[in-house]
């Protein structure tokens, strides 16, 4: 899939002041393009892409999830749990409400709350640590 540079991730306001007639300050560069938010939902199906970034890395992009690895720190262990629903999103409220998975995001899981700390839309996977009161 070609990058398309209307998601272009390079400042364009660093440019000369004064009227320059010379050429342009800088070109576009494929490169520099990026793609489209993940917005990683919740699902009954767990749906992951593998996509080629910047000097050939790959990364895992997690479309739609079904469970969280769920760190408990009074057992100090980690188990794997089926997300309910998204509670909030700090960071935006509205992806709360379109049920969309974020690093930040509380989630209410079969053991509890718990707060995402991993991103999904970069890492492919839902790691969270339980809230306890």
């Amino acid at each position: 899939m070609v990058k398309l540079l209307s998601f272009y991730q390079d400042r364009d306001s660093k440019k000369p002041s004064g009227g320059y007639r010379t050429r342009p300050y800088k070109v576009k560069r494929k490169a520099l393009g990026g793609g489209p938010p993940t917005n990683t939902a919740l699902s009954d199906t767990e749906v992951r892409r593998i996509i080629r970034v910047f000097g050939g890395n790959t990364k895992i992009k997690a479309d739609a999830v079904q469970y969280a690895n769920l760190y408990i720190p009074s057992e100090r262990k980690a188990v794997k749990v089926r997300i309910v629903r998204i509670v909030e999103t700090p960071a935006n409220r509205e992806l709360a409400k379109r049920q969309v998975i974020v690093k930040g995001a509380i989630i209410e899981t079969e053991r509890g709350r718990a707060v995402v700390t991993s991103r999904p839309g970069q890492d492919g996977i839902v790691n969270a640590v339980l809230i306890e009161k």
